[in-house]
């Protein structure tokens, strides 16, 4: 008799024991448990240590941390109707975690999809040249359209970004040429600008040298000091009657 029930003791202590272990839970800091009792969600709870009923319980862990989520590259239609490929990658964050597993039974897959769609959708709104030059706008314009979607699953959208736009070649050309047109274009301004603040520079200084026949012979003469310098060369250079007739009258 004694036996029998040192038996069932000992039987009774491996339950308790195993019973005891399956309530204790403990989650990481970056985790939480969500509950559910006889069906029932109950709330979340984490991080450390607590206890749940065996058996009557079940708990699903939901992780934290942000998630890097791609959005497949996928041919898409811009405002000027050109057909691109673009990808990109957003950032999702679970930050209500009953809501993440009782609105939403997949909310990582619901994401992407979402996020494919919402891509298609923004980028058709503008064009080519501004899916190129104002890739940070757009970005933003993604975040707002995802977190609007992925906020009642209590999933937070931190940043969505295009990774790489695919433009046909044909377009590559188009571009291309435009580009060397646009930089020839401003070449030809600047040249212009540079021959018109010259031509005004000269007519001030006619101005000046119309003003003071002194002026004119002192720059003469200067140019000639310039072109002596000059080797193996014949320089021919007309002398105004001005200076000929001092000359004549000093000699007399």
């Amino acid at each position: 008799m004694a036996e029998a029930l040192g038996g069932i003791f000992v039987v009774l202590l491996i339950i308790l024991v195993i019973f005891f272990a399956n309530s204790i839970k403990i989650v990481q800091e970056y985790e939480r448990a969500v509950i559910f009792r006889l069906g029932r969600c109950i709330g979340a709870k984490g991080p450390g240590v607590f206890f749940v009923a065996p058996i009557l319980d079940r708990v699903r862990r939901i992780n934290l941390q942000i998630v890097a989520v791609p959005v497949a590259s996928q041919a898409v239609i811009t405002k000027d109707n050109v057909t691109s490929t673009v990808d990109a990658v957003a950032y999702f964050q679970v930050v209500d975690p009953v809501a993440s597993v009782i609105k939403i039974r997949d909310w990582y897959a619901a994401s992407q999809l979402v996020a494919q769609t919402t891509l298609r959708s923004i980028v058709g709104r503008h064009e080519l040249d501004q899916l190129l030059s104002e890739r940070d706008r757009i970005d933003g314009e993604l975040q707002i359209a995802l977190d609007q979607q992925t906020e009642p699953w209590g999933v937070k959208v931190h940043r969505v970004e295009i990774r790489d736009v695919g433009v046909p070649e044909q377009m590559q050309r188009a571009m291309a040429r435009q580009a060397e047109a646009e930089r020839e274009r401003r070449a030809k301004i600047i040249a212009a600008e540079g021959e018109m603040q010259a031509s005004e520079k000269l007519a001030e200084a006619a101005t000046v040298i119309a003003g003071s026949p002194g002026a004119l012979q002192l720059r003469q003469l200067q140019t000639m000091v310039e072109i002596s310098a000059e080797r193996n060369s014949t320089i021919i250079f007309p002398i105004p009657m001005e200076i000929l007739e001092a000359i004549q009258r000093i000699g007399r």
